[in-house]
């Protein structure tokens, strides 16, 4: 099963490798990104159960990635219908500095270390396609990185658990209404 999931991941990634699917200022492969974020959201959930069952209390401040700090899709952000229809770019500017984000998150010190965590598991396979879903998105000749980016400080053991909890929390959230996105676009905007 696992091999079957590294395959499919692997054709994804060269499926989008071949071309960018923003070129320019041009709209997107709407459902090369509904799948791949569908398949993202799938990936964040198997990822979730392996971090443990955790009840948490309502939450005072967070040393290492404060609320604040979490990329979040918001009204003004242009991606509900009515601004897709009118300018998708900065929707899709916004979800791939959450993409990018996130994809820096999962490659930090806090998700290193466990078999669980290893390239080929489900969290390697979730860094990998949001790494994907983030370079197509990447407008044809820009290369520059987004100006949001986690501010991390070297974690310690005893923290890496809760932190490994939140942060997926986040990013499933993130992740679901980015798919909501790209489902609206793939049924209303695609050619």
């Amino acid at each position: 099963m696992l091999g079957l999931k590294a395959g499919m991941l692997l054709l994804l990634l060269l499926w989008t490798a071949q071309g960018r699917a923003v070129p320019g200022d041009s709209s997107p492969a709407w459902t090369q990104c509904q799948q791949l974020s569908q398949k993202l959201c799938t990936l964040a959930w198997s990822a979730h159960p392996l971090m443990g069952h955790m009840e948490l209390l309502r939450e005072e401040g967070d040393e290492e990635t404060s609320s604040d700090d979490v990329p979040r899709i918001q009204c003004e952000d242009g991606c509900d219908p009515q601004g897709l229809r009118d300018n998708t770019q900065f929707c899709l500017q916004r979800i791939r500095q959450g993409l990018v984000f996130y994809e820096k998150l999962l490659g930090s010190d806090i998700f290193t270390g466990e078999p669980a965590l290893l390239p080929d598991g489900p969290v390697g396979q979730l860094h990998a396609s949001l790494l994907g879903l983030s370079q197509l998105l990447q407008p044809e000749g820009h290369h520059q990185e987004t100006p949001q980016t986690p501010s991390l400080h070297p974690s310690q053991p005893w923290q890496r658990l809760l932190l490994r909890f939140k942060i997926l929390r986040s990013l499933q959230a993130f992740l679901a209404v980015a798919a909501r996105v790209f489902a609206h676009g793939a049924a209303t905007l695609s050619p």
